[in-house]
């Protein structure tokens, strides 16, 4: 494993409590040798905090969403592989797991390795999370039958990922859609996919007004990601029957994998 290096990549909005306790302990992942905060418009100091415990920083002037900053965040990488070789993989976090962070460490191997394209994390159940599981059932309902593999948690932000796989991914699903899109997008283009189990807490997002507000959004988002990508696959097939498209490439669940190594992985509690 000599010369593979890992750039952790920590999309962040107004999370100076948590950031550099995340940041302390993302630097604490084996081959990880640079972590990357991209503040999205806050108007905290989590900027300041990142930089404090160690993170080059970078910010938007206004907030431009998830998928804007992982692609702030690659982009802000790559240049610096272009300078100081060879090229890192790409481990995205959330920036309120805290001392936590450290417990993704289990994705990194695999993609660095050259067994899978991408990995992600399998959380256990979250203390406090207030959800009915309608927008995870979206999501996994939407990336089977898209590609044929049924995700135990689609909508997990914690994944490590090549560089060749995130740019043939670009670009990006807007807003929460980000996650599910990425992964029927890999899918689709013949990369492969392996959830891994990890011991992760984050912030649970509550059953309060604003908990519902940010729920009806992820919904919302990853119900446009999964429209987008079904006008995309329909175009693809009328291309191929006029004979002006290449071929479909194989069903996913024949390149998605389950941390177990099965078909299929097991329905876990769901939080979202």
């Amino acid at each position: 494993m000599n010369g593979k290096r890992v750039a952790v990549v920590i999309p962040a909005k107004n999370e100076a409590e948590r950031i550099a306790m995340t940041v302390r302990s993302a630097r604490a992942i084996p081959l990880v040798d640079l972590v990357l905060v991209v503040d999205d418009g806050s108007d905290d100091g989590t900027q300041h905090e990142a930089r404090e415990a160690g993170a080059v920083a970078v910010r938007h002037s206004q907030n431009r969403g998830k998928a804007a900053a992982m692609e702030t965040g690659a982009a802000v990488v790559a240049m610096r592989d272009a300078e100081d070789g060879p090229e890192r993989a790409l481990l995205f976090i959330d920036a309120d797991l805290g001392e936590t962070a450290v417990n993704t460490a289990p994705l990194v191997r695999p993609v660095v390795n050259g067994d899978v394209d991408m990995t992600i994390a399998a959380l256990p159940r979250q203390a406090g999370a207030g959800g009915r599981g309608l927008v995870v059932g979206l999501s996994r309902r939407g990336i089977q039958k898209a590609t044929g593999w049924a995700p135990t948690q689609p909508l997990s932000g914690m994944r490590c990922i090549t560089r060749a796989a995130f740019e043939a991914a670009l670009p990006l699903a807007r807003g929460w859609g980000v996650e599910t899109g990425l992964t029927i997008d890999l899918l689709r283009n013949g990369f492969t996919v392996r959830e891994v189990p990890c011991e992760l807490q984050h912030r649970p997002t509550g059953n309060d007004l604003a908990g519902q507000i940010h729920r009806a959004k992820q919904y919302r988002d990853v119900a446009l990601a999964l429209s987008v990508r079904k006008v995309k696959s329909a175009t693809s097939r009328i291309r191929r029957r006029d004979g002006e498209g290449r071929p479909e490439s194989r069903d996913g669940d024949e390149r998605a994998e389950n941390h177990d190594g099965d078909e299929r992985a097991e329905n876990p509690e769901e939080n979202k």
